[in-house]
């Protein structure tokens, strides 16, 4: 009789364990609130080890896209610093990643990324600093309708958004709703509500 009761206790166990379990099992796979903007645009650069990364190599990772240049005057230090308070919260989880994509790759060797990178405090193994042909990353900046341009009379010689593209694992685009409900589409890699905001939802794609 004792052996009975245990045995019902232990199915009672594992019927209260299930219906708990389940339900948190199951929200682990579903997808969040984030919209689906599309894909990516695809890629192959050059990073600050000499290695070419692409777009392949972040598969399975959700990853954060910036357009600057290591001797920009302007933006692109708050941007910086900005990028690295992303990496101390995500600091050692290999499902995070950064692209920084340079503007001017005349000056932007792999070298001198590098030591950018170095300067600024980078440590992630994912966080890669690309560099290529002028025309194509314009052309990439253009795909992910990100402004990027030479303009002479700007400090430094060129002019860039100041948004970071969020994009998570499976290669798409994604972002937060306004409050009107519509898609934000970037962040804003200035501000600190944006980099709060890009913070909380690299969490979310995460968690997907």
């Amino acid at each position: 009789m004792k052996k009975r009761y245990s045995y019902i206790g232990v199915s009672f166990i594992i019927l209260i364990f299930g219906i708990w379990a389940v339900p948190k099992i199951v929200a682990k796979f579903q997808k969040s609130d984030l919209v689906e903007i599309g894909p990516a645009p695809k890629f192959e650069l050059t990073d600050q080890n000499g290695k070419k990364i692409s777009n392949k190599d972040y598969l399975g990772k959700v990853y954060v896209v910036e357009f600057f240049f290591t001797t920009c005057p302007t933006i692109c230090p708050k941007m910086n610093e900005n990028m690295l308070t992303l990496q101390e919260a995500y600091y050692g989880n290999p499902k995070f990643g950064v692209a920084s994509i340079t503007i001017n790759p005349e000056n932007d060797t792999p070298q001198v990324l590098k030591e950018h990178a170095e300067k600024l405090g980078v440590k992630h193994y994912n966080w890669h600093f690309l560099t290529g042909k002028r025309e194509y990353i314009f052309n990439l900046a253009k795909e992910f309708k990100l402004y990027a341009g030479v303009n002479p009379e700007a400090a430094g010689g060129f002019e860039h958004s100041g948004m970071f593209a969020l994009i998570d694992k499976e290669g798409n685009i994604r972002s937060r709703k306004d409050t009107y409900g519509n898609p934000i589409l970037y962040y804003d890699g200035l501000e600190e509500p944006g980099v709060k905001a890009i913070k909380e939802d690299i969490k979310k794609l995460l968690e997907e």
